[in-house]
């Protein structure tokens, strides 16, 4: 859509004067006000151009936030949260061992370990934790609990 006149070229137009013409003092004030109308547009146009610019680097920067964390709900839970679980279990069993004097399997173990309301509930902090995006709050669960170990290994 192309514009063919700006305001300056309306403001400079002459037009040539016949007997039965119009009222040239009528058309002067006609297109004053056409004038001002054509600049309100023009601003208006450059507003909303701003505006769209600037929404569309808005849309943009939300895509790709929207990516990344899509890409973060997608990418598996890491394995080493379980293999800390099976260590844990390990040396729980191996703690058993020592202060009961007898020797379970894996499956009394879990059984028994499972009862505990106290591991149920540090149970659900490793998966939450596992599954955060943020991998040092995971770091830090884990040596909270490798702590609550080496303290249960001193009584």
């Amino acid at each position: 859509m192309a514009i063919n006149y700006d305001a300056r070229e309306i403001l400079q137009k002459e037009f040539t004067s016949k007997m039965r013409g119009y009222n040239p003092v009528e058309v002067d004030e006609f297109l004053d006000g056409v004038i001002k109308d054509y600049e309100t547009f023009t601003r208006e146009l450059l507003s909303l151009r701003e505006e769209n610019q600037r929404l569309k680097a808005k849309v943009e920067q939300m895509t790709k936030s929207q990516e990344t964390l899509s890409r973060i709900k997608q990418e598996p839970v890491t394995p080493t949260a379980s293999a800390t679980n099976f260590d844990i279990l390990k040396r729980l069993s191996s703690l058993e061992k020592e202060v009961f004097g007898k020797k379970l399997t894996a499956e009394e173990v879990v059984e028994e370990v499972t009862e505990i309301p106290v591991f149920e509930e540090a149970t659900e902090e490793v998966v939450e934790a596992t599954q955060a995006e943020d991998k040092f709050s995971d770091t830090m669960t884990v040596k909270a609990i490798h702590e609550d170990l080496e303290q249960t290994r001193t009584f």
